[in-house]
């Protein structure tokens, strides 16, 4: 199935799936290493990883109803930074779980966790790639990326901005300081 096969399947089945709380519950998503999506090491290739994550923060805006304010005011999600760390190689035709979570926020973006996993012959779980993005919703009207605060807001959801642990802070300081390198 190829990418915007995936991308109408998610939409599709996010009318059946549950509602999701985008501060609290994880994306989970399932998929299978097609041959279109193998390099010439015949391993699912890098850029597919990052297509692939961008299905599980369009899972989280779908199912929230985050996706009805994103049209309403003309929204557009951006990526602003991203890391990943491979573990393990996804081989052809091998099952795997995309999960996707928040881990915290500033005032107008968010840092994002994708996992790969997927599992043994003994079904233990085996993490394939481990990722951290920050993004945030820019409206191009104001010429902003659109605060916390008010996309909370939208959603009937309230809450306080977790703690960021020190990977996080971590990651958030490298892409501070490739900014200034620029």
């Amino acid at each position: 199935m190829n990418l915007w096969l995936r991308v109408l399947h998610l939409i599709i089945a996010s009318f059946v799936r549950p509602k999701l709380n985008p501060v609290r519950d994880v994306s989970r998503l399932t998929f299978r290493v097609w041959p279109h999506d193998l390099d010439t090491s015949l391993h699912m290739n890098n850029g597919r990883y990052w297509t692939l994550m961008d299905l599980g923060r369009t899972d989280i805006m779908i199912r929230s109803g985050l996706w009805r304010p994103i049209l309403k005011h003309g929204w557009v999600p951006v990526v602003a930074a991203g890391q990943i760390r491979f573990r393990r190689e996804l081989k052809p035709f091998r099952a795997f779980t995309m999960e996707t979570r928040i881990l915290t926020w500033s005032d107008s973006h968010v840092v994002m966790e994708h996992r790969l996993v997927s599992r043994n012959k003994d079904g233990s779980p085996i993490l394939n790639a481990i990722a951290l993005v920050r993004a945030g919703l820019y409206d191009r009207k104001e010429r902003r990326f659109v605060p916390m605060e008010r996309l909370l807001g939208e959603i009937g959801v309230q809450a306080e901005t977790p703690v960021a642990a020190p990977e996080v802070e971590a990651f958030l300081m490298a892409e501070e300081t490739l900014k200034s390198a620029a």
